[in-house]
């Protein structure tokens, strides 16, 4: 696999503590820890020069290793996994850098480049995916981030509420094509992840609790993309069980695609 002309360093942000999920990164799921799927997924993309797991547990630590995983151990109180990446960025050479969230499994590699070829293209210095809401329910659940772009496709807003509001649908429906979850994945060139990093925390995101705000209120245009490919959330302990079905169930379809493609070559 070739790699990309300038050098991509993903990192995945991962802390065992949480309020609503404790150890999230190590809930095992088809006998390999969460951790584990996002960070094979990582180093599967074309696109990717390095892929690296931030983390200031060694339970994560020895996760990581053991899988043959690359891990730095950040001390230190962080307010976001963002702030995390930025003092990786800090240790590290190199210009551009993912932010992938640990929670957030991509199911197809090519999720990754739909962000990072199209980045590195635009000029772009902050970036981020979203894609086509096809659930009523996901556009009412408060953890499902909702994200709405303007004509160049940069955020106007990203909100846990259902946005934008179709005020003459009584039943408030998803739409195709308005209605668009925004992906935990973000890209950064180095200068403005650390200016980034180093701005106050904002009302708006205080008040949403989504770490991307801070960049809107502060006049950083983020530039969104959109992808096709699947990737699977968990949020909370109820969701280990559904997430590890999908997930189960996709793995067999892929190897039965493998399988059909080695086929017709035969």
């Amino acid at each position: 696999m070739s790699k990309p002309a300038r050098p991509v360093t993903v990192v995945i942000p991962a802390r065992y503590g949480s309020s609503r999920f404790p150890g999230k990164p190590l809930v095992t799921l088809n006998g390999k820890p969460m951790i584990q799927h996002v960070y094979e997924q990582a180093v599967a993309c074309r696109a990717v020069s390095d892929v690296l797991v931030a983390t200031d547990d060694d339970r994560i630590k020895q996760a990581v290793e053991q899988f043959g995983g690359r891990v730095v151990m950040m001390s230190g109180d962080y307010r976001t996994g963002t702030d995390r990446v930025a003092a990786v960025a800090r240790m590290f050479a190199g210009d551009l850098f993912v932010d992938l969230q640990g929670d957030e499994i991509p199911l197809n590699p090519a999720l990754l480049a739909d962000l990072i070829e199209p980045f590195i293209q635009s000029g772009a210095q902050m970036g981020t995916l979203k894609r086509v809401m096809d659930s009523t329910e996901d556009l009412h659940n408060p953890g499902v981030v909702k994200v709405v772009t303007d004509s160049r496709g940069y955020a106007l807003y990203f909100s846990r509420a259902p946005i934008p509001l179709v005020r003459d649908d009584p039943n408030h429906r998803a739409v195709g094509g308005l209605h668009y979850i925004h992906l935990g994945l973000y890209m950064y060139t180095k200068e403005i992840l650390l200016k980034y990093t180093a701005l106050p925390t904002s009302h708006l995101e205080d008040a949403e609790k989504l770490e991307q705000l801070r960049a809107l209120d502060h006049g950083i245009p983020v530039r969104v993309w959109e992808t096709t490919h699947a990737s699977l959330r968990v949020d909370q302990p109820e969701d280990v069980p559904e997430v590890a079905e999908k997930l189960q169930h996709y793995d067999v379809v892929k190897r039965e695609m493998e399988l059909k493609g080695v086929a017709s070559l035969r």
